[in-house]
């Protein structure tokens, strides 16, 4: 992408812009997404043009008013991660005057956690009072933001307040507070402090339960609780303040050096520490699933309800799933399409076990959450179904191969029995030695396709009438050597007729096996595509318990011995939480034995007919 482009559009109602949706419907890599939000005017464009590498692109603007409108974003491949995609994103300024709609900010900020997996907070000056009072969005997030559909959300409410932030901690993103032209020295109480210890300091929290200090205390919990992993970078003023309207065109020499070296050593933390953006469970997030969360919380927000994770991820989960099954089967029906028949059905076997793979892998590569293997089931009976249309074509091309080839080699004895040639004593005995030549020039003739005993039967049955008539106008012959070769022709007919029985035994027994190795691949893929979904999700519950007793040890040392007791509930109920994943694992394999029920006898009985 070589510009910024807007992603959501922001007239007085929120949209979705469809050539940015079309885009990142486009991208199939892991995607990182870096949003950027803060006041308006206080430089966040600049910011996410360094990560872009540029020196344009957002829109910086040299004036009192806001530039970005809505969300911009702008994709750029990642330049660490190889194969991944960056996608900035880039927020229309908060508390803009010209709009007025605090409750239009908010929806920002909300989509702006929602879509990202690292979210940066720009302020200008200091983390004071007034810069946390600014971003008092916090604390509105449960209201704007839900995790589980009202039909599950009672397993949030065993936790309480705490149970509830436990789950925004499973998808919120990392955290990264910009403070801009600072002027102040980094020091606590004359003690020189990191970045770090200085955001940590301007979080702590009151003691006391009166109203000023909940109200001092309430956005400080939230940005602690959301986002356990955060840091901060101060940014000293990086030119004179005639020059700042004039940024964008100035050249790096006229930045001041320490501004360029916390503006580098910020581009390497992004670039370093922040991870793909992940679904609850720990899926990571493509660029096409990105588009689908964007689409499906905007909507939801401009029919005025409140965008839910569970709901997004199930509506995803549907949509994504059903197209795996038709880029698998496309991928099987392309790949069948490129034999040439007729093939004997040892080829046709390989070829279709190849492409079942294939398909297979298609399948695995664009699913997730096919938690009772719904759609790989769909894709196996497709499949079966599919199989059919190469297997009737490869028998139609075996078939009229052998028939031409037969009708080729019996010109001669046609053309002789047309010009009387066998009518003569002795002339069954020519034709018996013509018929032998016959069969030996097309039982030599390879690759006839899984028709080739089928059709000779066919054929020898047809020729039994002529044999006889040959052999009733041979006088030499008498009634007794007559009866001879016709108990020998009726033998050679009968053994001709096993023949292709077995042959079509040993397809349809070929058949079953393909079968049988297509549904125990797929209940392969079903079990480890489980075990490392449970294994992502075991691996996110450990994280979140480890940032809540985290939290909690800070608060006990700090004195706050209440809320650290607060906690105690949420922390058992993510404990218990993490032993139910732990025992999934043990009916992992049981669960993928059962996900393909009837597959294999359906496949069998239609094939049969």
């Amino acid at each position: 992408m070589e510009s910024p482009i807007c992603l959501i559009e922001n007239s007085g109602t929120l949209r979705v812009v469809p050539e940015a949706l079309s885009y990142l419907m486009g991208v199939r890599q892991p995607v990182v997404v870096v949003a950027i939000v803060g006041l308006y005017r206080t430089g966040k464009s600049y910011l996410m043009n360094k990560l872009a590498g540029k020196q344009k692109g957002f829109s910086l603007g040299a004036t009192i008013q806001s530039e970005t409108k809505g969300i911009w974003m702008w994709c750029v491949p990642h330049p660490l991660k190889k194969d991944h995609t960056l996608v900035l994103l880039d927020t229309e300024g908060l508390g803009d005057v010209e709009k007025g709609d605090p409750v239009n900010d908010a929806w920002i900020f909300a989509l702006a956690i929602l879509l990202s997996s690292t979210l940066v907070y720009n302020s200008k000056g200091a983390i004071d009072n007034q810069a946390v009072e600014n971003l008092q969005y916090v604390t509105e997030l449960t209201d704007r933001i839900k995790v589980k559909s009202a039909a599950s959300a009672s397993a949030v409410e065993d936790g309480g307040d705490d149970g509830a932030d436990a789950q925004f901690l499973q998808f919120f993103p990392s955290f990264v507070w910009a403070v801009r032209d600072f002027t102040l020295l980094l020091e606590i109480n004359g003690t020189k402090v990191t970045e770090a210890q200085y955001l940590e300091h301007a979080l702590t929290l009151k003691k006391g339960n009166d109203k000023k200090t909940v109200a001092y205390n309430l956005p400080r919990e939230c940005i602690r609780n959301y986002f356990p992993e955060r840091r901060c970078f101060v940014f000293e003023t990086p030119a004179a303040p005639q020059k700042m309207a004039h940024l964008e065109s100035m050249d790096e020499n006229q930045l001041s050096p320490s501004f360029k070296a916390v503006t580098s050593k910020f581009c390497s933390y992004i670039y370093n520490e922040s991870s793909v953006k992940k679904l609850k469970g720990g899926l990571p997030v493509t660029g096409r699933m990105l588009g689908h969360l964007a689409k499906t919380y905007v909507e939801t927000i401009a029919r005025g309800g409140v965008p839910c994770l569970e709901n997004a991820v199930v509506a995803m989960a549907q949509i994504e799933n059903q197209a795996a099954v038709q880029d698998g089967l496309l991928v099987y029906k392309k790949g069948m399409q490129e034999i040439t028949f007729p093939v004997d059905m040892e080829e046709m076997s390989r070829q279709h076990g190849h492409w079942d793979s294939q398909a297979i892998e298609a399948f695995k590569n664009r699913s997730f959450k096919d938690e009772k293997g719904e759609y790989m089931k769909t894709l196996m009976e497709a499949i079966q179904e599919a199989y059919a249309a190469p297997l009737i074509e490869n028998e139609k091309a075996s078939e009229d191969l052998c028939r031409q080839l037969l009708s080729q080699l019996s010109e001669p004895i046609a053309k002789k029995l047309k010009n009387g040639f066998y009518a003569k004593p002795g002339g069954y005995e020519l034709y018996s030695a013509d018929c032998k030549i016959l069969l030996d020039e097309y039982n030599r003739k390879p690759n006839k396709g899984v028709k080739t005993e089928e059709i000779l039967k066919n054929f020898l049955k047809e020729k039994s009438v002529e044999s006889a008539a040959v052999m009733l106008a041979d006088k030499k012959l008498t009634e007794k050597e007559k009866k001879i070769h016709e108990e020998r022709e009726k033998a050679a007919l009968l053994a001709q007729q096993k023949k292709a029985e077995e042959e079509k035994r040993l397809q349809m027994e070929k058949i079953l096996k393909d079968e049988r190795e297509s549904h125990e691949k797929a209940v392969e893929v079903i079990r480890k595509k489980m075990e490392d979904e449970v294994a992502l999700q075991k691996k996110e519950l450990e994280m979140t318990l480890e940032c809540k007793l985290k939290e909690q040890r800070d608060l006990m040392q700090q004195g706050f011995k209440a809320k650290s007791d607060e906690m105690k509930r949420a922390i058992n109920s993510l404990r218990a939480e993490v032993s139910q994943t732990q025992s999934s694992n043990a009916i992992v394999g049981i669960l993928a034995s059962m996900v393909l029920p009837g597959l294999l006898s359906q496949g069998c009985r239609s094939r049969c007919c």
